[in-house]
């Protein structure tokens, strides 16, 4: 498995796939052939199905134009790569052509037709923590909790990235609760994060729990939806779930940070695992490895926050995918706004009753958090495309309807 660096990318939204992995393409195109005086971008499947809602031509141009460099723009949505939905195919026109095509696999990270999905860079052997069972085993080997895995695999230095994953995500809170109006889109859709902040402070009991942590999700989301700068955790789509649920929970149990940097350590190998042996793409298996994978981290951050055994906080973690399995993506116009961001808010809360739910036990249940995974995975292959990412079903039809 990769580093947790590569799951928790730093950068601005509205989306990891369609905007942040296609960006990344063109920098990298451009880095390889610095002798480029023009070129052209090619667009495929579900990365041109909704591209120009993610704002998927904007981050090409943007990236062209800083060199100097015209970039055309051809969208081919009926046509689909065999290897990934979300395919790119960067052409330098002059002096030469040369053409290459990029797959967008989820979470900002792109694939260069010819190379494989697995990094040379791995830092963490599969052979023993490639899937939960041999995560728990290893703990149990070793007494480590989850945690101190990802550090024994990266370095002390991992908890040093944490602190910056962590105060991008406080600052996206924040500016998520300042900020006011309508979403860019066309979709006319009202910010609300900060209307439900303003309200939840006149509430209290249980009310006021859920409407707090439902607030620092919705900014989040809003945040991202407005191209703003987020964290990855583990898409763009679904990066307001696990913030929404730690900032809560901090905040509601005066909890210090380095337990919240080492809850992120947990979470991301949570989503590490999912990434290796499932996908976290939208564009492939639907929302179920967005919003579904975000709640099975938190999940299993907030047991463990809350002083869960391993046991306990793969409990959680199971729960938080499997309460989402079939999930489906379907974005009006082809935006990380509806029902993306309302989702990101239930999940955030969700995840934390799943916490609750497994505490209650000794962490024993039937499923395990690793037949979800494969479970999930031929649950998406099996949903037909249009409600993976395509805008062409479910509610982004009846909306066009």
């Amino acid at each position: 498995m990769e580093s947790l660096r590569e799951l928790y990318r730093i950068g601005y939204g509205p989306s990891s796939s369609h905007t942040m992995g296609p960006r990344a393409a063109a920098e990298r195109f451009i880095s390889e052939h610095p002798e480029i005086k023009a070129g052209r971008a090619e667009l495929y499947g579900s990365l041109a199905a909704t591209g120009k809602g993610h704002l998927t031509d904007r981050a090409i141009r943007q990236v062209f134009s800083s060199h100097g460099i015209d970039a055309e723009i051809n969208w081919f949505p009926d046509q689909v790569k065999p290897f990934h939905p979300n395919a790119l195919t960067l052409v330098m026109t002059e002096p030469e052509e040369i053409a290459e095509t990029f797959y967008s696999v989820g979470g900002g990270k792109v694939v260069k037709e010819g190379e494989t999905e697995s990094s040379d860079a791995s830092v963490y052997d599969d052979r023993k923590l490639g899937s939960m069972r041999k995560l728990l085993d290893y703990c149990d080997d070793t007494g480590f909790q989850m945690w101190e895995i990802a550090v024994e695999a990266e370095g002390e230095d991992i908890l040093d990235y944490m602190h910056e994953v962590w105060t991008v995500m406080k600052e996206s809170i924040r500016h998520g609760l300042e900020a006011e109006g309508v979403l860019p889109g066309g979709l006319r859709l009202q910010r609300k994060a900060w209307q439900a902040y303003a309200k939840s402070r006149d509430f209290t009991g249980p009310m006021a729990n859920t409407s707090h942590c439902f607030a620092y999700a919705l900014a989040v989301s809003e945040e991202n939806a407005g191209g703003g700068r987020i964290v990855t955790a583990p898409t763009c789509g679904s990066c307001g779930v696990l913030p929404g649920a730690l900032y809560h929970l901090a905040r509601e149990y005066d909890i210090p940070e380095i337990r919240i940097l080492r809850a992120l350590l947990t979470a991301g190998l949570v989503g590490n695992i999912v990434k290796s042996n499932g996908s976290i793409s939208g564009a492939e298996v639907g929302c179920q490895g967005e919003v579904g994978v975000a709640c099975a981290m938190a999940g299993a951050a907030a047991a463990q926050l809350l002083g869960g055994s391993i046991f306990q906080i793969e409990y959680a973690a199971e729960m938080g995918l499997e309460h989402h399995l079939g999930l489906t993506c379907d974005p009006l116009m082809g935006l990380v706004q509806i029902p993306c961001i309302e989702r990101n808010a239930m999940a955030a809360m969700r995840a934390i009753d799943h916490a609750s739910y497994a505490l209650m036990g000794d962490g024993r249940h039937k499923i395990s958090f690793d037949d979800v995974v494969e479970v999930m995975m031929e649950t998406g292959h099996a949903l037909p495309s249009l409600y993976r990412e395509t805008s062409m079903g479910g509610l982004a039809r009846i909306h066009e309807a």
